[in-house]
């Protein structure tokens, strides 16, 4: 269990480096895809901002947990076993998500496609990482 939760906090606090450097990227390359964060859609009430820097660890300890319990199947190097594990999750969680997003919410293709290469970078970092320390 050990092994898990510490995984999952540094894990957590990677993912929440590359959330916040891809918001900044964001705004500094594609800035009008940044605008469009400011459509009535999205939520700007100051007192939910907090969930914004929470959510990686959310993820980081959900991705923790699932990568204990399937660790054993992946097979192959270190960065192999990664990707298949960033594959793995964003094709089972996110994928579906996105479809149903973009299906129902006034936003943006690039939204939801920017969403779905964040998701995949994450579980593909989350994935490394529990390589190195879970594996």
């Amino acid at each position: 269990m050990k092994k898990i939760i510490i995984a999952g906090l540094v894990a957590g606090a990677l993912l929440l480096i590359l959330s916040v450097l891809g918001l900044y990227m964001t705004i500094w390359f594609l800035p009008n895809l940044a605008a469009q964060y400011f459509d009535p859609a999205f939520s700007t009430e100051s007192g939910r901002v907090m969930l914004y820097y929470i959510h990686p660890f959310i993820i980081a300890m959900a991705l923790s947990w699932f990568w204990n319990r399937f660790k054993g199947v992946l097979t192959g190097s270190f960065i192999s076993r990664g990707i298949e594990f960033g594959a793995i999750y964003t094709l089972i969680a996110t994928l579906p998500m996105m479809v149903l997003i973009y299906s129902a919410m006034n936003v943006s293709l690039a939204i939801v496609a920017t969403w779905f290469v964040l998701a995949l970078l994450q579980g593909t970092i989350a994935g490394l990482v529990f390589e190195k320390m879970n594996p």
